[in-house]
């Protein structure tokens, strides 16, 4: 029995009709040179056999009574792997289109409670779109909660779960498991109240009058020793924080690595991270040119990053910093625009330190957290006022080797992340055999043409390339104008007066 931390457990909390939180995956897979199309019934063989790998595929939730703390991991007694798939054939002329269609329609669902929070759709019967022509192929649609990994440890299960050697290996039978007794309710409740005799702030986390009290302070006394690197709720008004619905669409592009890696050769002193966040501004930047809401202030990204230490790794849970980040695109030169988004991000360092994931659950538990998103919802912040900011960005280095599913090569993978209300477009960035894939998960009732995306990418990237080759020595490293680097009093009052009078109304 192990509880989720604050961290993890906010991602439950977070969940709505409209916003489920899982992290989904689509891997494209080429078959054409299998001697026999891979059967549904052989990959749950497969899976099956690999079941040990990842502890969390048989562990369900154990909700606390009363909800009196973070609920626990707990050993499901009636797990069966039949709960968690699904088999589609799209027919012998199913397209790549017609996968994506179908993914974005099952990522829309949101992942069942009563069972481990996990699900993987087998897609058979369709082609993939190949320089070569189109090839024989099969696809996985997978869905993780957020509660149980992040961005990184998700390419880490896939990688446990797949194969490095294209040679079919025979399928062992699976390991002998005898799930743990689940505990009863009386044990969990004590176990409850121990842990808030530890943690006092769970407890007055409980009550709405206890967390007036304290946030007020806690917000207070840590935000002003921030070295905060661009004042909150500064970012700018985009078409992307809106109010969302329950739609999503997932569109991916491919740019070749070795083409980011020149760019990063030729300015020096930035890094591949801040290439593929300078390209990301540009299609930003173009894309609201086309759509004609077009911004004179600088869009801002909230990018996590990954903590996980060698001493301290493993598999599921989120390990996760984040800073918010400057993507400076009012700045024309779109390689200048790299060299400001490198300097943006060393100036934000001692910001992302001093909030760091882990440590902020720890002064502000998941039940305020949730609170507070709700909040930022329902007093619609993003569009009265200002968003803290314009979207997440995240860049997660994947495999640069091949990986295999009983012979079956992994060509590409899709990835998409969860969308919160006033949040309609995350970017992801995955890398895999010298190929970077961006995924702009979106929802189409808020971020229009979606599609432009596509097109959008390589003219951006063109236009780095040119204005690189251009460059001089010092663009992009002008010191910025000085103003204030911390939070001011009429913010810390505004703060104040938002959580008093948002707290009164969930009272009622």
């Amino acid at each position: 029995m192990r509880q989720l931390s604050e961290l993890d457990a906010s991602f439950l909390y977070l969940e709505s009709e409209t916003t489920p939180m899982h992290i989904g995956g689509v891997y494209l897979f080429d078959a054409s040179d299998l001697q026999y199309p891979l059967a549904f019934s052989t990959f749950v063989a497969y899976l099956r056999s690999r079941l040990h790998v990842v502890p969390l595929f048989r562990q369900k939730l154990k909700e606390i009574p009363l909800r009196l703390g973070r609920p626990y991991w707990i050993d499901d007694p009636d797990f069966s792997i039949e709960r968690h798939l699904a088999y589609v054939n799209l027919g012998e002329h199913g397209k790549q289109s017609s996968l994506m269609s179908l993914a974005s329609k099952i990522l829309e669902e949101p992942l069942k409670r009563d069972r481990p929070l996990w699900h993987i759709t087998f897609v058979d019967g369709f082609k993939l779109d190949d320089r070569e022509g189109e090839k024989e192929g099969f696809a996985l649609i997978v869905k993780l909660h957020h509660a149980a990994i992040d961005a990184f440890s998700g390419e880490e299960i896939m990688g446990k779960l797949l194969e490095y050697t294209p040679e079919p290996r025979a399928i062992p039978q699976p390991r002998p498991w005898l799930p743990r007794p689940e505990p009863s309710e009386e044990r969990v409740f004590l176990q409850a109240g121990a842990n808030m005799l530890k943690t006092p702030m769970q407890f007055a986390s409980l009550a709405y009058n206890a967390a007036e009290v304290t946030a007020r302070g806690l917000v207070h006394r840590q935000l002003r020793k921030l070295p905060l690197p661009l004042p909150l709720f500064t970012a700018p008004h985009s078409p992307f924080n809106r109010q969302i619905t329950a739609n999503r669409r997932l569109v991916s592009t491919q740019v070749s690595l070795s083409r980011l890696k020149a760019i990063k050769s030729s300015l020096a002193d930035v890094t591949l991270n801040d290439v593929v966040l300078g390209l990301c501004a540009e299609i930003l930047r173009r894309y609201l040119l086309v759509q004609d809401n077009g911004t004179d202030r600088s869009l801002v990204a909230m990018t996590p990053i990954s903590v996980r230490s060698s001493s301290l790794r493993r598999a599921t849970g989120n390990q996760m910093s984040a800073m918010l980040l400057d993507l400076a695109t009012t700045e024309p030169n779109p390689a200048a625009r790299i060299r400001r988004i490198h300097r943006n991000a060393v100036d934000s360092e001692p910001y992302r330190e001093a909030i760091a994931a882990d440590r902020l659950t720890e002064l502000l538990p998941s039940t305020l957290l949730a609170l507070s998103a709700r909040l930022y919802s329902e007093l619609q912040v993003a569009q009265r006022y200002q968003p803290l900011f314009n979207l997440p960005i995240t860049n997660v280095p994947g495999p640069q080797v091949p990986l295999f599913l009983q012979g079956a090569r992994l060509v590409q993978q899709f990835n998409s992340a969860p969308l919160f209300d006033s949040m309609g477009l995350v970017i992801v960035a995955v890398s895999y055999q010298g190929q970077l894939t961006l995924n702009f998960t979106l929802c189409p009732d808020v971020v229009a043409d979606g599609d432009a995306f596509k097109a959008l990418t390589e003219e951006s990237l063109a236009s780095i390339e040119e204005a690189v080759a251009s460059l001089g020595p010092d663009e992009g490293n002008e010191l910025p104008a000085s103003g204030s680097q911390s939070l001011t009093d009429e913010l810390m009052n505004y703060m104040e007066g938002f959580l008093k009078n948002g707290l009164k109304r969930f009272k009622r």
